[in-house]
């Protein structure tokens, strides 16, 4: 077989090649000389990589060859494959160069036999994905705490017992409800699509689990029908799917809002666990404990404080003593200071009086007029700052406590040092404090009314 033109031909090369150039140049060779072949066979040496890739022996009664599936490609196969199971495959024939050892690169597996009920599996996923079935947008949200959960599936199926096992395990409080229907056989598809319709209508569920158990691509075929796709897609509550084994894939597990690898695990996808829902409760309801305990205290520290403040009235009247204090000390001095300059100004004018020119008769009366005026001034200002001084003194006054318990009020407290604002609840013996305008007493109940 020849190279495409401008690449030398290892066999007429001049120079030796190195082991890596030769395998390098024969899986050249491989890749452009085979188009994707179909092969059947016989799979041995299973074997499923930590990264998810497959490798596999395909062998005949007369050779074998080696293969490997990664994981992108084998997540598409609708079985479980295991040594001894026939299988057709589709591959590309290259060569693993590290170890020069010749393999297929396979894109697809489906059992021998079923290349027709596969190929319309197909046909119809990818219809269905191109009409926008199976997009992520539409997809419904599973209820967080669903009160009743429906069962779509056989009366005999071993599917029923484990997701009411589980259900029941994990989640006693809900309500379960089954829909029994065929899930094999022929018409089961349209049977299937009935029931979810009807559960749909009846309303009386919060989510649905379609399941049943394992099988053939067969046994399954009623989740690949059309039907149950669009069934599920125009159910009014979320649809759970678990059918067959993690490895089988139907249309249903497609088109429905959420996928599960079994029976099973759809059971425990539904529903919270029990005991998950009671420890956050009691971490919630400590959390609401704390919270409640510190608001106490600190409407507790308020209350003290406020009883502190109670048991001496007029302490928070000391500021304002002090602050009418000194505005009275500064009126009386800057009265004395105006009357003393006024009366400095007026024995000035007399003075130079004395000393001036003779004046006029006519000026004395206008000198004295002057004086007169400015004692009046002087009088006025005084009389002035004095009432101003007198509604500082009246405002205090109304505001001192102890002038209300002058007026025949007392202020009434219990053992505990709480004010009473009232009779009713008193107990007979219980002791009081009593506070009047000049003293106080202690008393006892004896009645109260």
């Amino acid at each position: 077989m020849a190279l495409e033109s401008g690449e030398e031909n290892p066999a007429t090369a001049r120079e030796a090649l190195t082991v890596s150039l030769l395998n390098r140049a024969v899986a050249g060779l491989l890749a452009r000389g085979f188009p994707l072949v179909r092969v059947r066979g016989e799979i041995a040496n299973f074997t499923r990589a930590a990264s998810g890739h497959w490798y596999l022996t395909l062998k005949d009664d007369a050779a074998q060859v080696r293969c490997v599936m990664f994981r992108g490609r084998n997540a598409l196969v609708d079985f479980s494959p295991r040594d001894g199971d026939a299988v057709e495959v589709l591959g590309q024939v290259g060569l693993y160069e590290p170890r020069g050892e010749y393999q297929l690169t396979l894109e697809s597996m489906r059992r021998a036999g079923q290349g027709r009920l596969f190929e319309e599996f197909l046909r119809l996923k990818a219809r269905l994905a191109a009409e926008g079935l199976f997009d992520e947008a539409r997809k419904r949200a599973l209820p967080r705490f669903p009160r009743a959960v429906g069962i779509v599936t056989s009366l005999q199926a071993a599917a029923l017992r484990d997701v009411v096992t589980t259900l029941v395990r994990r989640a006693p409080y809900l309500r379960l409800i089954v829909y029994p229907v065929p899930v094999q056989g022929a018409g089961a598809g349209e049977r299937i699509a009935a029931m979810l319709k009807t559960a749909s209508r009846r309303a009386e569920v919060d989510a649905l689990l379609l399941v049943r158990g394992g099988g053939s691509i067969e046994d399954l075929w009623a989740f690949n029908e059309e039907a149950v796709a669009r069934a599920i897609r125009a159910c009014r509550v979320p649809v759970i799917v678990g059918v067959g084994h993690e490895s089988d894939f139907t249309i249903a597990d497609f088109a429905a809002d959420l996928r599960a690898p079994t029976p099973t695990a759809a059971a425990e996808l539904v529903a919270p666990e029990r005991d998950a829902l009671v420890a956050a409760l009691d971490e919630r309801a400590a959390a609401l404990r704390r919270r409640l305990a510190s608001v106490f205290e600190r409407a507790q520290q308020r209350l003290d404080y406020a009883q502190r403040a109670l048991a001496a009235p007029r302490a928070p009247l000391r500021g304002l003593e002090l602050r009418l204090f000194d505005r009275r000390t500064r009126l009386a001095r800057g009265a004395a200071r105006i009357a003393d300059a006024l009366r400095e100004q007026f024995a000035g004018a007399l003075r130079r009086f004395a000393q001036s020119a003779p004046v006029p008769l006519r000026a004395a009366p206008r000198v004295q007029a002057n004086a007169v005026r400015l004692t009046a001034a002087a009088t006025a200002r005084l009389h002035g700052d004095r009432l101003k001084l007198a509604r500082l003194d009246a405002r205090l006054q109304a505001l001192d406590p102890l002038a209300v318990l002058a007026r025949g009020y007392s202020v009434v407290r219990d053992a505990s040092g709480r004010v009473l604002r009232e009779g009713r609840g008193l107990a007979r013996g219980e002791r009081l404090d009593i506070r009047f305008a000049d003293g106080g007493a202690r008393a006892r109940v004896e009645d109260s009314y």
